[in-house]
């Protein structure tokens, strides 16, 4: 491992790790959206309400929630890159194991087991960019990043959409879990956890009495607990519209064929993968964060509230409403550099982990939230065996997403502005 690095040139070697965390941040995402362009299918198969698919889809979350704190203590400890291989392996498994599940048990069981893994993916990415990049360029490596992410997102949405309609879901979920089996492969043989000039930040080189204190320190720290809840406010509706409830609504709304209604939903993730290098460049150029998160979240309200509630009948509106949701609610990921800011490089995977809990807390709540209250509304109409909610019955439950925005947007009141400096104090 360490003749790969030192074959390399030093400002090669770096971006080779970026691009395979990166690469498994892509393919969480793929995982993770997944459910959105079956639907249907997955409804029929395991005869399921709202509320069910809701649930179903949200066991990823569940299993990703749970072990955010740990991920981030456990890449602290040891590094990113046995654990990384070890979570993608179990995503991969986790898909197979879901392409072939016939009962409910089964399918929630896999799911969990690739939330399990896909637990692991933005924190090594994040971890790795700590550890690999200077600090002044984190903002832009993290946003690259999320570009990564966002283009896995748009790879389930209409690329998965095509395999579902020509092969059927079942074996589209196959074809899913092979690259993830390569991915770990490349992993363990490229990825090295740190540069061998920098000892000082070596993972290993952390007690569990720093850890334990720095777990003290980012609970009782006010400015975390708010980036945090702003965090999962501000990106539920994305995670929570594009990748479960977002197709079904416009197909009904709109009346588009499945193919279409996913490459319209997918320009959310492109102006989110567009927006995240952007704002983060622009955040260091300016060396102000908070601002560009405010402008950002108050265009994804707008957005969102016009795709949900504005008469629109042009396609062109609509699709560029899309992207402009995604490319607004970009600006949120800032508040990982605010939040890695506020403490220690040494325990960056550990603070990340607890923020990313609370994305997880949201998306998980919210999806099967979003399902019931469709439950409640529906009026029994069933199509292919599945239940047809109708344009009110959306407008009800999605009610959720700018109400979430309107909170963020508060909570951004008492968040203090970082400036781009790094606390380099140590526990």
């Amino acid at each position: 491992m360490n003749n790969t690095a030192k074959t390399m040139p030093g400002m090669i070697y770096p971006w080779l790790i970026w691009l395979l965390s990166a690469s498994f941040f892509f393919y969480k995402y793929v995982l993770q959206v997944s459910p959105s362009v079956m639907s249907a299918e997955l409804m029929q198969a395991f005869t399921m309400t709202g509320a069910g698919l809701g649930n179903l889809a949200a066991c990823f979350f569940y299993a990703y929630l749970l072990m955010q704190i740990p991920v981030g203590l456990l890449l602290d400890k040891y590094g990113p890159r046995f654990m990384m291989g070890i979570s993608i392996f179990i995503c991969s498994l986790g898909t197979l194991l879901f392409a072939h599940a016939h009962t409910v048990l089964i399918a929630g069981i896999s799911r969990a087991m690739i939330g399990f893994g896909a637990a692991f993916a933005a924190v090594s990415c994040f971890k790795l960019a700590t550890l690999w990049f200077a600090p002044n360029r984190f903002a832009l490596v993290a946003g690259l990043s999320m570009t990564a992410a966002m283009l896995g997102a748009v790879g389930g949405e209409a690329p998965l959409s095509f395999l579902v309609t020509h092969y059927g879901w079942r074996q589209a979920m196959i074809y899913v879990a092979i690259p993830g089996f390569i991915l770990m492969l490349l992993i363990l043989l490229f990825v090295r956890n740190n540069p061998a000039k920098t000892a000082k930040n070596k993972a290993e080189s952390i007690n569990y009495r720093q850890l334990w204190l720095q777990i003290k320190i980012i609970l009782s720290n006010k400015q975390t607990w708010l980036l945090s809840c702003y965090s999962g406010l501000a990106f539920a509706p994305v995670s929570v519209f594009g990748g479960l409830w977002g197709v079904a609504f416009l197909k009904q709304a709109y009346h588009l064929t499945p193919d279409n209604v996913a490459s319209i939903v997918s320009l959310i993730f492109i102006g989110f993968a567009i927006g995240c290098p952007i704002a983060g460049w622009f955040s260091d150029y300016i060396k102000r964060r908070k601002i560009i998160m405010l402008a950002g979240t108050l265009i994804a309200l707008i957005s969102i509230i016009g795709v949900l509630y504005m008469p629109v009948t042009n396609s062109t509106l609509l699709a560029l409403l899309m992207l402009s949701f995604g490319l607004g609610a970009s600006c949120f990921f800032l508040c990982f550099s605010m939040v890695r800011e506020i403490h220690p490089v040494l325990f960056a995977a550990t603070v990340l982990g607890f923020m990313n809990t609370f994305d997880s807390i949201c998306e998980a709540i919210t999806e099967p939230f979003i399902g019931k209250l469709l439950d409640i509304s529906w009026h029994g109409t069933l199509q292919q065996g599945s239940r047809l909610f109708s344009i009110s019955d959306y407008h009800m439950a999605l009610m959720v997403l700018p109400i979430y925005f309107i909170m963020a947007l508060l909570l951004l009141i008492g968040i203090r502005e970082t400036y781009c400096k790094q606390n380099s104090r140590v526990p």
